[in-house]
């Protein structure tokens, strides 16, 4: 299967789990296209102040892949700062926020997958 960059779907999604501003997200695969082992590979966009607030990943883990930008992250309440090329896994039961620490937009690729 290929997708190709103009069938990707992008949404604007506001004050995403309580945060700041508008989230961009381009779904780069369907909850269908990862058969029954994850619910979302998406590339996020934040722009400067622009925040995803805390939550703790229940029944799934999720990764971020810092792409550009540069983001003050909580890694279960403990603040780090990310940036490009950097990797961030929140295993399930565990909890993670993210926000751009920066002038220039954040981008990543995130990837949710069941525990």
């Amino acid at each position: 299967m290929i997708k190709r960059q103009n069938e990707y779907k992008t949404e604007s999604k506001e004050n995403m789990r309580g945060g700041n501003g508008a989230v961009m997200v381009t779904e780069l695969l369907s909850p269908g296209d990862l058969v029954e082992k994850g619910r979302l590979y998406a590339r996020l966009t934040l722009e400067a102040g622009v925040s995803i607030g805390y939550h703790v990943h229940e029944k799934d883990m999720e990764i971020f892949f810092i792409l550009s930008g540069e983001a003050e992250y909580s890694d279960n309440g403990k603040p780090v700062a990310l940036y490009p090329g950097d990797t961030a896994l929140t295993p399930c039961g565990e909890g993670h926020s993210i926000r751009n620490a920066g002038s220039s937009p954040l981008e990543l690729l995130a990837l949710i997958l069941y525990a």
